[in-house]
């Protein structure tokens, strides 16, 4: 089970203008389909029982009462199904004639919300036949046409329809133009605390509309940090004049979870996470609490039971907002490296934007200091290539030669013969200065004089080089009135996975904002554009070299023993366990979920259809994660706790360095927790659960 998941569909179906009977029809059948696909939630296009062409047919009372009796039809063979349906109509009221959403469940009509602006320009021209919707609420008499039974029902177009069983789902609507307008209804709504807007639309297609109405709806939801469910009109509307293409969407914070091809219709889904825009509402101070706008006042709330039909509770209860984790029951593409793009082009444009992002940080402390020198630890290792490539792009913005950049290599216990060859001719094809300087006599000093047993390979064993190697980076700084340049990343940084007061120290960090999964792509971006060819071999060996600090002796046959992942975990779940963790605080077991899902099999199927996918969540064909089973899981993400919450310490005091991403741990900006927060009801929960 994910917490916080519920599925909702956006339907396009193939309809008749002004066939009612014939688009019933095709909105029970797609209302049944999305029930038994265990969707909470259904929106159909703008005027889908009538068709949104009709035209002056609207003025033809034999057509709105057929409308009004195709609607009674619908509610009545939907009554057991345990969703909510919102349905575009005509609407005869008061001597008027409105475009509404009629929004069902269980055999009810819940509301009646009417469109506010109606378009009268260019191909458009509903001012002729419709009145435009007022945000006031009021109750009319509503009578079904196939029981006689009369009820009130709420009409205007301040509505949240809320569910007390999955208080995250609180729904409001508008209709197409809607969203179109400097000021959307929707916008009244979020603040109002809707989290999903439900959106009924008949925009017909032209020469480029696709991508601006991709752009508004995404947008849109970026802006309210909501959800937003958009079903287009599409294949059997009137061609007469017009064309409409369908492009179902379904956006959630401003990430598009689901796309309709154009020119087809058919019924579309997306899993979309409740909980997250609950979350992310709560972390952005800006968005205001709901009884602090006035915009709430005079909203009618209609409160429901997801999971219950006609009063009865629903077979599928526990499968709406809580979807199972069973293999295809989450139909949603949750990315395994989610701090790597998946679209190749903009992966290399995120990669560019990020070597500035850390250049003018570094551009910027050398200028303030005064000093035409830095001083990077060269290892042969990801973190340190990193370090001295950004560190090269900053020294030419200021015109600095390459040569000021004093590259030391520090050999030592564990030092590889590869890892070393790799340092010497990164900083010899980069132009830097190489300095060699060998610790191991220093080290072993240290050892003799606090009685330390070198055969002891113990944390002093490792520490006393770490620390050692910083130490020289400071003094040689110091010769040259130069500074430091850190190399530790992200990840490190919330693993603790460094040694305090020795690698945990520098004078400007640029790596503090970049976790490894995209410090190994922007190396490989740096490869991929090298335009020395040895240059760019060295970086792919780099990025072949297993990850470690070279603290421990080399095997027999002179390769790496000490491999840091084999110790700490894999790094690609720690960055997945940190990006959920510190993005959107969600709690261990809803952690444990998502990671379950995002490194299965199930998941990779999903990434392989592409059909299934929208633009944003296509996965480049070169990224490669790994499957993990549920102990592997389980394990690594108590260890990631267990040293996030211990290790603070090392956070608390670290040196400056620039924020790349939305995820940083610098106790100056994101992240401010006691170094002696207690971990053990982040633990206790990931004792409940049986891998």
């Amino acid at each position: 089970m994910i917490e916080g998941y519920m599925r909702v569909a956006a339907a396009t179906p193939e309809i008749k203008v002004a066939d009612t009977e014939y688009n019933a029809s095709a909105v029970i059948n797609d209302i049944r389909k999305a029930a038994e696909r265990q969707a909470a939630l259904i929106v159909f296009p703008e005027l889908v029982l009538t068709a949104y062409t009709a035209a002056d047919l609207f003025h033809q009372m034999a057509l709105i009462r057929s409308t009004h009796a195709a609607l009674d039809r619908v509610m009545e063979e939907t009554r057991e199904l345990p969703i909510v349906s919102v349905v575009g109509m005509p609407f005869f009221n008061e001597g008027k004639l409105y475009n509404v959403a009629a929004v069902l469940k269980g055999g009810r009509l819940l509301a009646l919300i009417p469109k506010r602006h109606l378009p009268n320009y260019s191909e458009f021209y509903e001012r002729r036949w419709f009145t435009p919707g007022s945000p006031r609420v009021r109750d009319i008499l509503y009578e079904d046409t196939r029981t006689r039974e009369s009820y009130e029902v709420p009409f205007g177009m301040n509505i949240l329809i809320t569910a007390s069983d999955v208080p995250e789902f609180r729904l409001a609507c508008e209709l197409c133009e809607d969203v179109w307008v400097p000021c959307p209804p929707s916008t009244q709504h979020a603040l109002a605390g809707a989290t999903i807007i439900a959106n009924c639309s008949a925009s017909d297609e032209t020469v480029g509309k696709d991508s601006y109405r991709r752009e508004l709806i995404a947008s849109t939801s970026a802006r309210l940090a909501a959800v937003y469910v958009y079903a287009n009109a599409g294949e059997g509307e009137s061609s007469q004049d017009l064309v409409f293409g369908g492009q179902d969407l379904i956006c959630e914070n401003g990430t598009v979870v689901t796309e309709s091809q154009r020119f087809r219709t058919g019924l579309y889904f997306g899993d979309v996470d409740l909980e997250k825009i609950s979350q992310e509402r709560a972390r952005l101070t800006t968005y205001p609490a709901v009884e602090e706008t006035e915009e709430c006042e005079g909203y009618r709330c209609i409160c429901i039971r997801i999971k219950e039909i006609a009063g009865k509770t629903a077979e599928a209860e526990g499968s709406l907002g809580r979807l199972q984790q069973e293999a295809g029951t989450l139909e949603r593409f949750l990315d395994p490296h989610p701090f790597v793009p998946g679209n190749a082009e903009e992966r290399a444009r995120r990669c560019d934007e990020i070597f500035m992002i850390q250049a003018m940080g570094l551009k910027k402390r050398l200028q303030h200091i005064g000093t035409s020198y830095a001083v990077i630890g060269i290892s042969g290792g990801l973190d340190s290539t990193l370090a001295l490539l950004v560190t090269a792009r900053a020294f030419d913005m200021l015109g600095i030669p390459r040569d000021h950049i004093i590259s030391v290599t520090m050999p030592a216990f564990g030092t590889t013969d590869r890892t070393y060859h790799n340092a010497v001719t990164l900083t010899e094809r980069l132009h830097a200065t190489l300095r060699e300087i060998n610790i191991k006599a220093a080290v072993m000093q240290h050892f003799h004089d606090i009685g330390h047993d070198p055969e002891d390979h113990s944390v002093t064993y490792e520490n006393s080089q770490a620390r050692e190697r910083t130490q020289i980076l400071m003094d040689v700084a110091n010769q040259l009135n130069g500074i430091v340049v850190g190399t530790g990343d992200l990840s490190e940084l919330a693993l603790g996975w460094a040694t305090y007061n020795g690698d945990h120290m520098s004078m400007y960090a640029v790596n503090a904002g970049v976790p490894k999964t995209l410090v190994r792509h922007l190396v490989k971006y740096s490869a991929d554009t090298a335009e020395d060819a040895e240059l760019a071999a060295c970086l792919y060996d780099v990025l072949d070299t297993p990850v470690s600090p070279e603290l421990l002796p080399p095997t027999a046959g002179g390769t790496i023993s000490q491999k840091t992942e084999d110790l700490v975990g894999p790094y690609e779940l720690h960055d997945f366990f940190l990006y959920q963790i510190l993005r959107f605080g969600f709690r261990p077991l809803k952690v444990y979920e998502m990671a379950l899902h995002a490194f299965s099999d199930a998941n990779a199927a999903v990434a392989n259809d592409r059909a299934a996918l929208s633009e944003g969540d296509q996965k480049d064909a070169s990224l490669h994660y790994n499957i993990y089973d549920s102990e592997t899981i389980l394990k690594w993400l108590k260890k990631f706790y267990w040293r996030f919450f211990s290790q603070q310490f090392k956070r608390s005091c670290l040196p400056d360095g620039p924020k790349v991403g939305s995820v940083a741990v610098s106790p100056r900006g994101d992240l401010r927790m006691p170094s002696d927060a207690v971990v053990n009801c982040w633990i206790r929960e990931l004792e409940t659960i049986k891998a």
